[in-house]
């Protein structure tokens, strides 16, 4: 119909443009909105990963803390065993010896026999 009086076309035109201006406006509004609300949950996001890092990183640390002090009471745990055996063994070197000492006493003659014959062994085998 507003094609039948083209008088009528200028007001409608500028009422469109009226509310074309303010469905802009509004747009633009929501747009600032949300931009605005995007930076917000950016910085929301970026809190909650620096929290989750730094909880992250705390618990890295007591791991570390344990893991260290279960080293450590294993290598205290190893050292009193080697300590143990070497204790073990320097006692039976030193029952040997006494028990040597006992024998060469008892059978001089003998000792000499199996040391000549022991050295005679192994003088034939380094000749070989």
């Amino acid at each position: 119909m507003t094609a039948d009086f083209p008088g009528n076309s200028a007001p409608e035109d500028a009422a469109r443009d009226i509310a074309n201006d303010d469905a802009f406006s509004r747009l633009e509004k929501e747009m600032a909105a949300m931009k605005n609300a995007i930076g917000e949950l950016s910085h929301q996001v970026a809190d909650a990963a620096s929290d989750l890092g730094a909880v992250a990183q705390e618990q890295a640390t007591r791991g570390l803390k344990h893991a260290r002090a279960n080293v450590d009471s294993m290598v205290a745990d190893a050292s009193n065993r080697v300590s143990a055996v070497a204790n073990v063994a320097q006692s039976q070197v030193a029952s040997i010896e006494e028990t040597l000492e006992d024998v060469i006493r008892e059978r001089p003659l003998s000792t000499v026999a199996l040391a000549l014959g022991l050295g005679f062994l192994v003088g034939v085998t380094w000749r070989r």
